[in-house]
């Protein structure tokens, strides 16, 4: 010990051989080295590379040697750490250390006050404020001392740090954890660029929902590949040039769910980029999925802490998905592992990053290998940002980057005694400390008392044992060879007060009883301590067991997704909408996922037999006008054609369910009706917990939502500044958009004419996704459906298509739909209407409930739609209502909630109707579809089950023997003295079109 003091007494009076020669020297040059060797440690160097009783060499800021011992040169100064393990320190890729918060966001998005038009960032950047890729984090890195302190504490060496606002974040700087100097803290200025689907601190009015965050990125790849071709630059955009400069790093994506992880993914994809992506923690629950991706990933440890459900009305309030998350969040990591993914883990994320370790000693016990735990914090994340060269590992010629500790890292009670950083020692916990834990005689006077001191090197806390029960409080602090002790004999006051001097098994001293006479006393070691946890550690020593995932991740999900069967449903009554009407007591066949035969007496090999007696079966309902199963619905653009509903598909939406129990199998999801040209819908079926993209109906056409009055000039706002303020100004948006998409269209026309050896030599036209948008509609590629209420605003729609030469597809809402029913059919336009709304805003208050019966019976193809999660799952009952409001027959009503909405959506060539060859999109209901005390028994989709009344009797037992097992687990860890937090509710926002969700928090 003698030569570590020395060596740390030379280390501290000379000056590193490193520092900076261009820094002016306020005394005489030092040339002497730094150099230690390191002798007798367990050494791992990477993960698999170990040295027993090892030699570390450095020499300044640098790793000279590494491995078996040998000779030492002469010169070093030897410092002997038997019994310790050295690693290499650890990386965190992910930090924000050193780099200053942005401003706070101003909010300009808002539904109620004036939109923010224009980025307010001075200078020549970014049209949104949004992009922020001329972001340095090297320009703008400080040394946090503080910060620093607690990661060096934790065995962090180095971090790479950027800032954490917008969507295009700017470059990250990789620095070291010393705090000396950022010039020599700083080891690449430039280490990788970042992206979120997060517009930061911009309070542009543009974006404010995901997709519209995702269109943002889109166009921006765009823009970037068309200015950099460029040459001279058409204009300065700072903004970028830095993002082009920025696409050599490692791209990292930031992403807050799994779903994200694939929208990120596919963004990625479309513009040849291979995201390291920051995840959620979240990623188990769709690890098939994620696994797609091809992408590695950075993990954070943020695992949540046990609800306290102590009160059960508390814990009604808990999720079924939250409890379950809590349970199986910490085996993530090791589900990554055991998947093949490349991984590192970061402090991020964590409200307190000192419980990072904590946390990652619960995703080893959860199955997490300890080498793939320290692969994940070194040679990983070094070989992800291109810096294996310079740390992540210990070899000759890398940083003097690593750790010694009291034992393996990640063993219980091991201990970060030193952290050193390019060569320069940061005391954590002192080598000199012993552990005094064990069974002691405290001998004082005439008494003697059994002592037990337990606890961590440093930390001891120690006590009297009277008996089983009974206990005393006893203070003992330890300094070097050295120990004060205090306490209170049972029934006294005051403080007994002792100090000793170490012996070889214990102490002896002097000291004062609570009157103040002076006596010796002696404390004498007589055992170990019983390690009460070693029964329950040898219990738990496998991974301990957890519920299974389910597909969705939310209440009646299920463990497996519903698998394609051979169904015959016999006897039944079949409400075919074709031309043999409704068909008594007649059989059904639906085999690969279509409807195979219709007939009597039918029989099928291999058949599950359904008796359909007293039953009606019908085609799968429709819903052409929804806004269920995504996770944003508006952006307010005043042309908002770029944003893509597509892209925010949420499979996991409880809505989805609920509408699969009201007999719908295909919805249309409309992008809502803040501006006058939304956004691109998605044509989805409702399959329920699979993935976004396999909710889509493959090959459908695509739609737009378009709408009109009181929201798109809103009306609602008397504080907006956004163009249109009129419905003449409605108009004229789309006179504008449509003639400048025709003139954009010339450009590419004329460029595309351009001879080969012509097109060599010529820059093509701007790529503008909202143009593009505008000429699929005017080239019939894709199809309008039209928010709209007043006569006057349909009747210009239809104006300014005839003068564009395209037709409308669909008229939505159309409430006023009755007073040009004649122009509708004239147009060639559909109807998606209401059953009997009105009256619940101004320009509705001409609505009739005969609307529906009119529109019919003029030859305008009319159906029913809900717009609304709720009125979804009975849409069978909104369609009787045109009975009773215009006398309409039962088959027709029946057809304006499935085949009429399915021939809006040009989708009646595959579904809407019951007929050999079409999907097999079939209900099973138990009465009559119109009654409304029918229900839905079996929603077949692709001639799989999901939703069934049998299944979901079965789900909700599920759901209630789950939510107890995981009641008990949380209490149990209360109970132990685990960490626990308040129940809590988490409300899922159902949309309706006049909603603006921004950045998934803001609902107005």
């Amino acid at each position: 010990m003698k030569s570590i003091l020395t060596g740390f007494l030379v280390f501290g009076i000379i000056v590193s051989a490193y520092a900076q020669e261009t820094f002016p020297r306020n005394g005489v040059k030092d040339v002497r080295a730094n150099t230690f060797a390191f002798t007798g440690a367990t050494i791992v160097a990477e993960p698999g590379t170990v040295y027993e009783n090892g030699l570390l060499l450095i020499k300044d800021d640098k790793i000279e040697y590494v491995g078996g011992q040998k000779a030492i040169p002469a010169g070093y100064v030897t410092v002997d750490v038997s019994g310790k393990y050295i690693y290499p320190s650890l990386i965190d890729i992910y930090t924000t250390y050193g780099i200053d918060k942005d401003k706070p966001a101003r909010g300009g998005g808002r539904w109620s006050s004036a939109e923010q038009i224009y980025s307010d960032t001075e200078g020549a950047y970014n049209a949104n404020e949004a992009i922020k890729s001329y972001f340095s984090a090297a320009n703008n890195f400080k040394i946090d001392k503080k910060e620093a302190k607690s990661m060096r504490d934790m065995g962090f060496g180095t971090v790479v740090s950027f800032r954490d606002d917008g969507i295009a974040r700017g470059t990250s700087t990789l620095v070291t954890l010393r705090e000396d100097s950022e010039n020599e803290a700083m080891i690449n200025k430039r280490v990788s660029a970042h992206y979120s689907f997060d517009r930061g601190t911009s309070s542009q009015y543009y974006p404010v929902s995901a997709m519209g965050q995702i269109a943002l990125l889109r166009q921006t790849y765009l823009d970037a590949q068309w200015y950099g071709a460029q040459n001279p630059r058409p204009f300065s955009d700072l903004a970028l040039e830095s993002w082009l400069d920025a696409q050599s790093l490692p791209q990292v994506f930031e992403a807050d769910d799994w779903q994200s992880v694939l929208r990120a993914d596919k963004v990625g994809d479309e513009f040849g980029v291979q995201y390291i992506i920051r995840a959620s923690g979240e990623e188990y629950q769709r690890i098939g999925d994620v696994r797609s991706t091809g992408a590695s990933f950075i993990l954070p440890l943020n695992f949540p802490d046990a609800f306290d459900v102590d009160d059960p009305f508390d814990a009604e309030r808990v999720s079924l998905a939250d409890m379950k998350h809590w349970e199986l969040a910490p085996t993530n990591p090791a589900v990554l592992a055991s998947n093949g993914l490349s991984f590192a883990l970061t402090t991020s994320g964590l409200s307190k990053k000192t419980d990072f370790m904590s946390n990652l000693k619960k995703a080893i016990e959860h199955g997490l290998s300890e080498d793939q735990a320290l692969a994940a914090l070194t040679t990983t994340p070094a070989r992800m940002i291109k810096a294996g060269n310079m740390v992540g590992s210990l070899s000759s010629g890398k940083l003097a980057n690593f750790i010694i500790t009291s034992d393996k890292i990640f063993a219980d009670k091991s201990t970060v005694h030193e952290n050193w950083i390019q060569g320069e020692k940061y005391i954590i916990k002192s080598m000199d400390e012993e552990d005094h834990s064990g069974k002691y005689n405290l001998a004082l006077a005439s008494n003697n008392y059994d002592v037990e001191i337990s606890g961590s090197t440093g930390a001891n806390k120690a006590k009297i044992v009277v008996n089983d029960s009974t206990d005393i409080s006893l203070t003992a602090k330890f300094e070097k060879n050295l120990i004060h002790v205090s306490f209170s004999p049972e029934d006294e006051k005051g403080l007994v007060r002792l100090t000793g001097w170490k012996t070889d098994n214990g102490w002896d001293g002097k000291g004062q009883l609570i009157d103040g006479t002076w006596i010796e006393w002696s404390m004498t070691r007589t055992g170990d301590l019983e390690d009460k946890s070693s029964d329950k550690k040898s219990d738990e020593a496998s991974t301990p067991e957890v519920g299974e995932v389910v597909f969705p991740f939310i209440a009646h999900g299920t463990k497996a997704l519903p698998q394609q069967e051979t169904v015959l449903i016999k006897n039944a009554t079949l409400w075919t909408n074709e031309s043999d009407g409704i068909l008594a007591n007649t059989d059904i066949l639906l085999k690969d996922g279509k409807i195979a035969e219709i007939g009597k007496d039918l029989s099928a090999n291999g058949a599950r037999v359904i008796d359909g007696t007293g039953k009606h079966v019908t085609s799968g309902v429709i819903d052409e006008h929804s806004h269920i199963g995504a996770t944003s619905i508006n952006d307010i653009a005043t042309n908002s054609g770029m944003v893509r509903i597509g892209d925010v598909v949420d499979p996991e939406s409880i809505n989805v369910y609920r509408a699969l129990s009201g007999g719908v199998t295909a919805v249309q999801i409309l992008h809502g009706s803040a501006n006058p040209i939304g956004g691109q819908s998605a044509l989805i079926k409702l399959r329920w917990g699979e993935s976004p993209e396999n909710m889509k109906i493959a090959g459908a056409d695509g739609f737009i939502k378009f709408a009109l009055g009181e929201n798109v000039k809103r009306s609602s706002n008397q504080n907006s500044i956004r163009f249109p303020q009129t419905r003449m100004g409605v108009e004229q948006v789309y006179m504008d958009a449509f003639s400048s998409a025709r003139e954009y269209e010339k450009e590419w026309n004329a460029y595309n004419s351009l001879s080969k050896k012509a097109k060599a030599n010529a820059l093509p036209p701007r790529r503008d996704l909202a143009m593009e948008t505008m000429l699929e509609i005017l080239n019939g590629e894709r199809f309008i459906s039209c928010h709209s209420y007043v006569q006057s605003e349909i009747n210009m729609l239809m104006k300014v298509a005839d003068k564009f030469d395209f037709k409308i597809n669909t008229f939505t809402h159309i409430l006023e739909g009755y007073k040009v029913a004649d122009k509708m059919k004239e147009h060639g336009v559909g109807a998606s209407t209401f059953s009997d709304w009105w009256a619940y805003k101004w320009e509705v208050r001409y609505a009739i409930p005969y609307n529906a019966a009119i529109m019919h019976r003029e030859g305008v193809v009319t159906a029913i739609n809900s717009d609304d999660a709720e009125m979804g799952r009975r849409l069978n009952q909104e369609a009787a209502k045109s009975i009773k409001y215009g006398g309409l027959s039962e088959e027709e009503v029946w057809k304006m909630v499935t085949l009429n909405p399915a021939k809006l959506l040009h989708l009646d060539d595959r579904m809407g109707s019951l007929k050999v060859g079409k999907d097999a999109d079939v209900v099973i209901w138990n009465g009559h579809p119109l009654s409304q005390y029918t229900i839905a028994e079996t929603t077949f989709i692709d001639g799989k089950v999901y939703f069934s009344r049998e299944k979901d009797k079965a789900q909700r037992e599920y759901i209630q023997s789950e939510r107890a097992r995981l009641i008990q687990k949380m209490k149990s860890v209360k109970a132990n003295g685990g960490k626990s937090k308040k129940a809590y509710s988490r409300i899922r926002e159902d949309f309706h079109c006049d909603d603006v969700n921004a950045d998934l928090s803001l609902l107005y």
